[in-house]
């Protein structure tokens, strides 16, 4: 299977060669066909399987082919849950599509810059708005967007899309839409909450369901735990960085202060670090993440707003300094290595506080990995107790008072190791 096969216009399979695209991945032979012939599709897929490319293919051949009856009227909303993952799929989109004659127009909605430059740009004639749910709201409430010439629905990481964070704001924004339309939904896993919603929304859809829900192939990306305790975690983290000799690694921690903090740590030891999280300005955002697109950054600090659909080219390794709340979201981080027939690794800090954790993502994940211990970094903390199926210690959860005892010592800055 070639992309030829599916019938692709000339101008795209010119694009497809210039930018180095090869022959089809499994997603895109099976999801492409479909949606090309205007059904629903529900693709399911490993990150990294080339998802994005499936539903922007079909997407520029299907509205390349039919002139646009109003070309005030946008005929496609790609809907996704991050700025950065927004910029990045509006690029593919512009990228694959640039050599078709006429070029179809993408505008980029998101919030964190001033909405007026985009309320300028929806009044020139656009084809394909890629945005955020509260930023395309936004827009549609200042009269600025409309969304009635709208054929083409792309929900890209649709579990996040329909989780509780944004399932309101999807909700409203597809009452918006013509009830007449092909809906696409994208993601590498689909928890069973979020299959019930998806089913209200497609028609009939055509399942592409490619091995997803599990962690990349052990044969792409080596993932290894280390138990270490949570005071030596940056140590830990500077002493890999030397012995691994890693050219870049991104490093997932839960918070903006934790995300602040380890950069702060890292820079000070000479190590070019920046941090990646919700509370930066988008300017900020967008400069972190192509300093590190553009190899001038070793090491990026990110809340798992980086963990959903971002493609850094020959990323060797991502950390867990703290693991993920879900044990689905340990997927998408670790997936952002191993990409594009690379190898990589992921590792991840067992601290004894989140022993149970780690061992609930194992199973959700069907995992059984060996935990390291490395000289020098021996845990001197373990807690030994019986996890239950939800990954808590039994006789070990922290009371309200204990949690706003740590709250109040976090605020005071104590100190630590790190």
């Amino acid at each position: 299977m070639t992309f030829a096969s599916f019938g692709l216009s000339a101008a795209l399979l010119r694009s497809l060669e210039e930018l180095g695209y090869g022959l089809p991945t499994p997603v895109q032979t099976a999801a492409i066909p479909p949606i090309l012939e205007g059904r629903d599709v529900w693709a399911s897929a490993k990150t990294g399987s080339g998802k994005t490319a499936a539903f922007a293919l079909p997407l520029l051949a299907r509205l390349g082919a039919a002139p646009n009856p109003s070309r005030r009227l946008p005929r496609a909303l790609v809907v996704v849950p991050t700025r950065e993952l927004a910029a990045q799929v509006a690029e593919v989109i512009e990228g694959l599509g640039f050599r078709q004659m006429p070029p179809l127009s993408v505008c980029l909605v998101v919030g964190g810059v001033s909405i007026n430059p985009q309320m300028m740009e929806l009044r020139a004639d656009v084809d394909i708005v890629v945005g955020t749910p509260g930023r395309l709201l936004d827009l549609v409430d200042h009269n600025a967007l409309r969304l009635s010439g709208i054929s083409m629905l792309v929900l890209d990481e649709a579990d996040r899309l329909l989780s509780s964070g944004f399932a309101e704001e999807v909700s409203r924004l597809t009452s918006l839409l013509p009830p007449q339309r092909q809906n696409v939904m994208c993601s590498a896993t689909f928890p069973p909450a979020v299959q019930q919603l998806a089913a209200a929304l497609l028609v009939s859809p055509v399942a592409v369901n490619m091995d997803a829900g599990g962690a990349p192939d052990e044969s792409a990306i080596a993932q290894r735990a280390i138990e270490v305790d949570a005071p030596l975690r940056t140590m830990l983290l500077r002493h890999l960085l030397t012995s691994e000799g890693w050219s870049q690694v991104l490093v997932f921690v839960a918070s903006q202060h934790a995300a602040e903090h380890v950069t702060g740590k890292l820079m000070k030891a000479g190590i070019a670090a920046a941090a990646l999280h919700g509370r930066l300005s988008q300017s900020a955002r967008s400069q972190a993440l192509m300093s590190f697109k553009q190899r001038r950054l070793r090491v990026l600090v990110a809340t798992d707003l980086a963990a959903r659909g971002l493609d850094v080219a020959q990323l060797p390794a991502v950390v867990n300094y703290d693991l993920p709340r879900s044990p689905s979201d340990y997927v998408h981080r670790i997936g952002r290595t191993g990409r594009a027939a690379e190898n990589g690794v992921a590792i991840s800090f067992v601290t004894a506080e989140s022993t149970a954790h780690f061992a609930l993502i194992e199973r959700r994940n069907h995992l059984s990995l060996a935990r390291e211990r490395l000289p020098g970094f021996e845990p001197r903390h373990q807690i030994v107790a019986q996890s239950d199926p939800n990954g808590g210690i039994k006789g070990k959860r922290k009371s309200k008072k204990d949690k706003l005892r740590e709250a109040a010592a976090a605020a005071a800055g104590t100190p630590t190791d790190e």
